[in-house]
């Protein structure tokens, strides 16, 4: 998988492009955590129509880019109750922080925002710890 840091920068100027538009087109800061928890909890009711488009091409995106890429390889475990753990503590962690790597990562770091640095470094270090844990201590993933 030579090619894996291409198609990383490629998806980091897709995410960068995508946060872009999301605050030249409507003034909002992109928060991927946010989008979705307005939906569930019904505070983004009187939007509900956007973020329902943004979330439809997160989706789909990868899925029109499927026949130009191939089949993506991953890491990712196959175990189901470790990938919804896994997902269930990101989901956790994203209300704690009041954002995630797409509002905090990239939309704040690229304003300089001080919380958002201080969120990704926060997050970028416990998914490092958690690394280690679950696959070098516990064996897990």
């Amino acid at each position: 998988m030579e090619s894996s840091w291409i198609m990383g920068l490629v998806g980091g100027v897709l995410i960068g492009t995508g946060g872009a538009v999301y605050l030249l087109g409507n003034g909002r800061i992109m928060g991927a955590s946010g989008i979705i928890g307005g939906l569930v909890d019904g505070s983004g009711r009187d939007t509900a129509a956007e973020r329902l488009i943004f979330l439809a091409g997160v989706v789909l995106m990868p899925l029109l880019l499927l026949p130009f890429v191939g089949d993506p390889q991953t890491r990712a475990t196959s175990e189901l109750w470790v990938l919804a753990a896994a997902g269930l503590c990101v989901g956790l962690g994203t209300r704690v922080a009041n954002g995630c790597t797409s509002g905090h990562g990239v939309c704040g770091i690229s304003r300089l925002s001080l919380r958002g640095i201080v969120a990704t470094l926060f997050y970028i270090l416990a998914g490092g710890l958690t690394v280690v844990l679950f696959r070098h201590i516990l064996g897990v993933i």
